[in-house]
């Protein structure tokens, strides 16, 4: 195993972001190039001396259209998440492994309407829609639900609607 093409490759940095709405629940979207029923969280990859933070703000803005949000919580520590075998070398023009991933929780104060994956310039969710937060690792695929499920568990706290808002 230690000589598998993988353990040669970098892991891609990557902010990831759970949005919560007023009444408790997450935004998650479905991928452009994923046919089967597996949900996503908005994520991307760190630019070079970028702030995590920083680069959650702006992939959520460039994924979902979403500005309007308050950040509540940032993970305790980064999580990484390995590729399967049969994206090693198709995704992310073949240069990673897979991710490792700091995540932010964050509150939506926006209207609805400001959510608009479809109207972003390089759209990547087909459709999205609100779940709630213990769904996320039954939604994801296979390879993210450690992940997400770790990241239900620490962010939990924040599942809960907002009163008098």
């Amino acid at each position: 195993m230690t000589d598998h093409p993988r353990n040669r490759l970098p892991y891609r940095q990557c902010a990831g972001i759970v949005l919560f709405n007023r009444e408790g629940n997450v935004f998650v979207g479905k991928r452009l190039d994923q046919t089967g029923s597996a949900w996503q969280l908005p994520q991307g990859g760190i630019e070079k001396e970028e702030a995590p933070r920083t680069a959650a703000l702006r992939e959520l803005e460039e994924e979902t259209g979403a500005r309007s949000v308050t950040v509540l919580a940032e993970a305790s520590k980064w999580h990484t998440y390995e590729l399967p075998d049969e994206l090693i070398g198709k995704v992310w023009n073949g240069k990673y492994r897979g991710q490792r991933q700091k995540w932010f929780a964050m509150q939506f104060i926006g209207d609805e309407e400001e959510i608009n994956p479809a109207s972003v310039q390089h759209p990547e969710f087909s459709t999205w829609r609100w779940a709630r937060l213990n769904d996320l690792p039954r939604l994801a695929v296979p390879f993210k639900r450690n992940i997400y499920a770790a990241i239900a568990l620490e962010f939990a706290i924040h599942a809960v609607p907002i009163r008098g808002v």
